[in-house]
């Protein structure tokens, strides 16, 4: 493309430009999901976005020379990033374009004279907008239709973004598990196994009517378990606060699983129902004035029959205890009484061998690939 211009999202036009741009560039997809545009906005607004209480950005748009909006992107300072590793890296993110690699390289350009102004030295990405959201860029499965919170894009992205220099930084699988593969006498024995070896064990699952208790019990056994995670950034008290609201709205508790040892909350595992399969009839995420109706009687109805299992952590001082696999073990438990009959768990770290050996297994097969990308601002 020979005439197009990138600026920086300034008006409130800018930012409902910037909103709408995914929801033009996949209309046609049959696989894409469209996000609920409140949500959209809620994750670049610093009034609402508890992310923006250590970090910045800056959001760029994409412009042909007749107007058209044809990508954009934004910079990242994550503070909390930072503050653990003193590295000197900040993220790109919000990265969408049409198949124009002039334009995506434009982008790029953008998003790496903004960190530069920030004194960074280094950028690693796409997050969105960082690795406790959507984070990752797709490069294998794009005939899939993503699960609920993972990201989405077109084959060419891979391109445009090698292309530019970034090299692969790690690669991270989204598993799956569908209940005809899943011998269920070796899995309860494998479960029954590690209680009897350790009898202080117990497990039992999440406690609504203390949602504020148990979602403390999980960020700090999450914060534990991940903190020794490649790329891992703890979560302030609010974003978890922010992201254990939009959670309770569609948790269902027989899906979070948690051991305790003598009383002591030591690992667990949380799942979702894949709301995607509902958000997918809502056209371009609007839930007004028929798509909340829409979404709350198919989340209900039963149709919805496949999860995702987002969320597992277990704390240090149990690892090598087999507890990971009786996590997955006791939430497909769970899932054999309401009917689930396929679960993807995503993404795990190329790098974490104990869990990709434990899914495996269970006869989990990896069903997509994402990887996050790296490279010097130099």
């Amino acid at each position: 493309m020979s005439g197009f211009s990138v600026t920086p999202v300034r008006s409130a036009s800018d930012r409902r430009a910037f909103i709408q741009f995914p929801y033009d560039l996949f209309r046609d997809s049959p696989v894409w999901v469209p996000p609920l545009r409140m949500d959209a906005a809620k994750l670049i607004n610093p009034k609402k976005n508890p992310f923006f209480e250590h970090g910045r950005m800056g959001l760029f748009l994409a412009r042909s020379s007749d107007g058209k909006v044809v990508g954009r992107i934004a910079a990242i300072y994550n503070g909390m990033h930072l503050k653990k590793y003193n590295d000197g890296v900040g993220f790109f993110g919000f990265f969408d374009v049409v198949d124009d690699r002039l334009v995506a390289h434009a982008l790029l350009d953008a998003a790496m004279a903004w960190l530069r102004e920030q004194g960074l030295t280094g950028v690693r990405g796409p997050a969105n907008p960082s690795l406790n959201d959507t984070a990752g860029l797709l490069v294998d499965g794009f005939d899939r239709q993503p699960s609920i919170l993972m990201p989405y894009n077109f084959s060419y992205y891979v391109d445009h973004v090698e292309s530019y220099g970034f090299e692969r930084a790690m690669t991270m699988w989204a598993y799956y598990s569908h209940i005809k593969y899943i011998n269920d006498a070796k899995l309860f024995r494998g479960s029954e196994l590690i209680l009897k070896r350790y009898p202080s064990l117990t497990v039992r699952r999440l406690d609504i009517d203390r949602f504020t208790d148990e979602a403390k019990l999980i960020m700090d056994i999450y914060n534990d378990a991940w903190s020794d995670n490649w790329g891992h950034v703890p979560m302030t008290d609010a974003e978890f606060a922010h992201l254990a609201a939009d959670m309770k709205q569609i948790v269902d508790p027989r899906l979070v699983v948690i051991v305790e040892d003598d009383g002591e909350a030591v690992a667990f595992a949380a799942s979702l129902p894949d709301l995607n399969y509902a958000l997918k009839t809502i056209k371009n995420g609007r839930l007004l004035p028929f798509g909340l109706a829409k979404l709350l009687m198919l989340a209900s109805s039963g149709v919805i029959r496949e999860i995702r299992m987002p969320l597992m952590g277990v704390k240090r001082s149990h690892h090598g205890r087999g507890l990971d696999a009786l996590l997955i073990s006791k939430t497909i438990e769970a899932g054999h009484e309401i009917g689930v009959t396929g679960c993807e768990m995503s993404w795990v770290l190329d790098s974490n061998l104990r869990l990709r050996h434990a899914l495996e297994a269970l006869n989990s097969v990896i069903d997509k690939e994402y990887a996050m990308y790296e490279r010097s601002l130099s």
